[in-house]
């Protein structure tokens, strides 16, 4: 069993590409703010004129096509084609499993790296209280039709207080499905999950939970990822922000380097003409660079339930970078 960090890292960097804002589902811990991301559908061209923005980087950069859910869009096969022949380094589709528009008779294997998959309970019950009814058994179909068409295919499981319980459930339930990696992420709180009273999750549950079925998951020969979340108050802090290049694009126009932010107009850059133009001060960019005890200066600002302080005020441990991932594989 291998276990590793997975570096901030110049040599590579990833592009979040929301193409559009609107869904099928309505789930519980959707980041999607139309008041902050707008309702547009961007139209192929843009599409394709944005993801030339970056083109001095795409050879090391990861493009990621977000929603909403971007299987509605009606040209997405044109889009992930568009950026496979751009050479980005790798294309990867995020759905919630319904697959509109055939989407995968519209597409190969030569044309993704990766259809990742979202999930988020072990059971119809838990998972559909969350996402919605049906979603539990769409999604899983969806999964073995791509496996079955020869897709690199993987899912997503968003640990919130609602399902962090059915997580060790999780291993018995993919080892046959013939998924390539497994993500565990934690809930951020905006969007809809800003609404809700119970959605974080402890450290304590946290560290008992994650670490030992993301190693069960990977008995089973598939690689897990998953957020390392919380620091000791001897470890070192690092933002993404400062070393790496991670852009969050949404139709309106915002361009993100942090998504703990994105509930605010602070992003660093938006475009503009087609070109990725730098916003006025004060923006995320300007808070960085900032050193506080509890590590990421972004959730002590907007996420600061996920903190706890000893007696005497100080924090007793610190948040960690939301890009800083552990990986396991066998």
């Amino acid at each position: 069993m291998q276990k590793r960090t997975v570096a901030f890292s110049k040599n590579s960097s990833n592009l979040f590409f929301h193409i559009l804002t609107k869904c099928n589902l309505s789930c519980k811990h959707c980041y999607i703010n139309k008041d902050q991301h707008g309702e547009e559908t961007l139209d192929i061209e843009t599409i394709k004129n944005w993801l030339d923005i970056f083109s001095d980087k795409k050879k090391e950069m990861n493009a990621i096509f977000l929603g909403g859910e971007p299987t509605l869009h009606p040209d997405l096969s044109l889009a992930v084609k568009y950026a496979k022949k751009e050479a980005f380094k790798s294309v990867t589709i995020d759905t919630n499993g319904y697959l509109f528009h055939n989407i995968l008779d519209k597409i190969s294997c030569r044309d993704v790296d990766f259809l990742s998959f979202s999930l988020d309970g072990a059971t119809r019950e838990t998972n559909d209280s969350i996402r919605g009814k049906g979603s539990y058994d769409t999604c899983l179909e969806g999964i073995k039709r791509s496996v079955a068409k020869g897709f690199a295919t993987s899912m997503i499981y968003t640990v919130s207080g609602d399902n962090i319980d059915e997580l060790p459930m999780m291993p018995d339930l993919v080892k046959n499905l013939g998924i390539k990696r497994f993500f565990i992420q934690v809930i951020g709180i905006r969007g809809e999950s800003s609404k809700a009273n119970s959605s974080q999750v402890s450290k304590e549950k946290w560290l008992k939970t994650i670490p030992e079925v993301a190693e069960q998951i990977a008995k089973s020969g598939i690689i897990v990822t998953y957020p390392k979340v919380f620091l000791n108050r001897d470890e070192t802090f690092e933002c993404a922000a400062l070393v790496s290049d991670n852009f969050f694009i949404f139709p309106n126009g915002r361009v993100y380097q942090c998504p703990v932010c994105e509930d605010f107009p602070i992003h660093s850059f938006e475009i503009k003409n087609n070109q990725l133009v730098k916003t006025d001060k004060v923006n995320e960019n300007d808070l960085f660079s900032l050193s506080i005890p509890e590590g990421c200066v972004m959730n002590k600002l907007f996420q600061p339930d996920n903190l706890k302080y000893d007696k005497n005020g100080d924090p007793e441990y610190k948040i960690a970078c939301c890009m800083l991932k552990q990986e396991i594989s066998l």
